[in-house]
């Protein structure tokens, strides 16, 4: 739930921000007739709506498992994740590309620049105020690991999803400042038209960026490696259990893990002792790790299991 709260801070802080800012570059864009100016404000509009859009598939990840989703309702915000990397994708890059493209074709003389820089500054300060909320929140969620490998790892999106529209709007704001600045120095109006065909490619490329992680998690991820450990260690502490063969898992939510146990248990247990044996394994598992929301357990002789593993590994690296 921590983690939660952490995500949810950092997505209002980025909508409050970004709503302000889309207003003041709208405006800016209007007094000066900027091309790069509109392009930036199109995408403070879509990164408000995006972080509108996160905190609903937040909301509706956390409701509770039904008879048509018996197994929760977790993977909606990776749903509405994609969601955003196409709009990042389609309203952001598109909209800036096609007003750069139109900026180029018919050329408008700038009046009143001084707005646009003014209105780049602020719009840096709170930017980056943003930015640095989702940076320091990211960083106690990757630990120790590589930033990629965070990301690539990460089964919560909220957070790298704020993180990089922050990222990509600085980006943004630096290509702005020196499409409007150029144009202004050199006299070339065309310049300005240019920087929102650059606003759109580092749009596309971190909408491209996120659709591929949430298309990851949307079909579906293991559990880490220290998590599959951890659980193995638990079910063959039990000495019911002979061998704990292996453990299949996905994330449907980022901290929701459903997990199906392959257990060689001891032969002369009856039904009711094996019965109690997952009874028991289920509850010191609810207690030690919460984020096991379902327990699936096949009792399974080693060889079998070995065997099974095999097959699917062989599937692999066919496919």
């Amino acid at each position: 739930m921590a983690g939660h709260s952490g995500s949810r801070r950092v997505i209002y802080a980025a909508l409050a921000g970004n709503l302000a800012i889309a207003a003041t570059k709208f405006t800016a864009a209007a007094l000066t007739g900027s091309s790069a100016m509109l392009s930036e404000g199109v995408h403070s509009l879509v990164d408000t709506g995006n972080g509108a859009l996160l905190l609903y598939g937040m909301h509706r990840a956390a409701r509770p498992p039904d008879r048509t989703h018996p197994l929760g309702h977790g993977r909606e915000l990776y749903f509405w994740s994609f969601i955003v990397a196409l709009l990042v994708f389609a309203l952001g890059a598109g909209v800036s590309f096609y007003e750069g493209v139109i900026h180029i074709m018919a050329p408008e003389p700038f009046v009143n620049a001084k707005v646009n820089y003014i209105v780049l500054a602020l719009s840096f300060l709170f930017e980056g105020s943003s930015w640095l909320l989702a940076l320091k929140e990211f960083r106690q969620q990757k630990g120790k690991q590589g930033w990629l490998q965070a990301v690539q790892s990460s089964k919560d999106p909220s957070i790298y999803t704020v993180l990089f529209e922050d990222s990509a709007a600085l980006l943004g704001l630096a290509v702005a400042f020196a499409g409007i600045l150029s144009a202004q120095l050199l006299g070339i109006p065309e310049l300005d038209g240019l920087g929102s065909i650059g606003i759109a490619i580092i749009l596309g490329a971190t909408a491209i960026f996120l659709a591929r992680e949430s298309k990851g998690l949307l079909l579906g991820e293991p559990a880490s490696p220290e998590v599959q450990k951890r659980v193995l260690a638990i079910v063959q502490d039990d000495p019911a259990v002979q061998r704990a063969n292996g453990i299949l898992s996905v994330h449907i939510g980022p901290e929701e893990i459903v997990a199906g146990l392959s257990i060689e248990f001891e032969d002369h247990l009856s039904a009711p002792d094996i019965e109690a044996c997952v009874e028991r394994l289920e509850a010191r598992l609810k207690k030690e790790m919460p984020q096991i929301s379902r327990l699936f357990v096949k009792p399974q002789a080693t060889g079998t299991w070995q065997r099974r593993r095999k097959a699917m590994a062989e599937a692999s690296e066919e496919g």
